[in-house]
C-alpha cells in the first residue's frame, strides 16, 4: 500500500490543538481561524461543538430557573451534539482518503467501502470517534486543572481533585497512543475503520415517534409561536 498522500494529524497535534483552544479567551463561542487543512477545520468544529455541549450540559442542570430555559438548553444540546457528530464522521471521511481506504464518491456515501487488503483487521472504533473522545478528554482535564487552583475549597477537595487530574491525563495518553496506532496500522495495510453515520433519530420529526405523533395530532401552539415541528420544518431536518 502506498503512503498516504497528507500528513496525518498525531494525536499530540490534536491534543495541543484541543488544549490550545481551551485556552483562547472567548473560546468556544468566539472562534479563532483553524489551522491550514481541512482537517483541521474539522477537528476544531468538533471540538468547539463537544465545548458548546459541555456549557450547555452544566447549564440544563439548574435548579433555581423556569423550566423554559430547561428547554433551551436540551434543544441547543440536541443541535450542538448533531452538529459534533457530523464534524466526526466527515473528520473519518477525510482520514480515509488521505490513507487511501476509500475513493471520493464513496466517502460520502451512506456507507462507504473501504478498499483494504484480505487480512486487514477491522477496528472497531473509527479515528474520527478517537479525536471527539480526546477532545471531550481535553474538556475534562481543563475542568479539573481547575478544581485544583480553587481556593474556595479544603485541603481534601484540592488532594481528590489532583488524583483525578491525574488519571485523566493518562487516560488521554493511553487513548492518543491507540489513535496514532491506529493510524500506523491503517498506513501499512494491517487495519482499517469505517464511517458510521450516526442516525439521530431524536433529531428528525420523521423518525421520532414523538414528534410523529405530534405531527399527526396538530399540537395547538400559541399564537405568534412555533412548535418544534413547526420549527423544524422551517429549518430543515437534521443531516442525518
Amino acid at each position: 500500500m502506498s503512503a498516504p498522500p497528507l500528513p496525518l494529524p498525531s494525536a499530540a497535534s490534536v491534543i495541543a490543538l484541543h488544549d490550545g483552544l481551551l485556552a483562547c479567551a472567548g473560546w468556544p463561542r468566539d472562534e479563532p481561524a483553524a489551522p491550514a487543512g481541512e482537517i483541521w477545520r474539522w477537528v476544531q468544529t468538533n471540538h468547539r461543538c463537544n465545548s458548546l455541549l459541555w456549557s450547555e450540559e452544566d447549564l440544563a442542570r439548574r435548579t433555581t430557573v423556569a423550566a423554559a430555559e430547561i428547554a433551551a438548553n436540551k434543544r441547543a444540546i440536541d443541535g450542538h451534539n448533531q452538529a459534533r457528530n457530523d464534524a466526526t464522521e466527515r473528520i473519518d471521511e477525510i482520514l480515509l482518503l488521505a490513507l487511501g481506504l476509500v475513493d471520493e464518491a464513496s466517502a460520502r456515501s451512506d456507507a462507504p467501502q473501504a478498499q483494504v487488503p484480505a487480512l486487514a483487521r477491522l477496528n472497531s472504533e473509527t479515528a474520527g470517534s478517537m479525536i471527539d473522545r480526546l477532545s471531550i478528554l481535553a474538556l475534562k482535564v481543563h475542568a479539573m486543572r481547575a478544581q485544583t487552583a480553587r481556593s474556595d475549597v479544603d485541603a481534601a477537595h484540592l488532594a481528590a481533585s489532583a488524583i483525578k487530574l491525574e488519571r485523566l491525563e493518562q487516560q488521554r495518553k493511553d487513548l492518543g497512543g491507540c489513535y496514532d496506532a491506529l493510524l500506523a496500522d491503517a498506513a501499512a495495510g494491517r487495519a482499517y475503520f469505517k464511517v458510521y453515520r450516526q442516525f439521530k433519530m431524536y433529531n428528525d420529526p420523521r423518525y421520532n415517534p414523538v414528534l410523529v405523533q405530534e405531527r399527526r395530532s396538530g399540537p395547538a401552539v400559541q399564537e405568534g409561536q412555533s412548535g418544534p415541528v413547526e420549527q423544524e420544518r422551517r429549518s430543515g431536518p437534521a443531516s442525518r
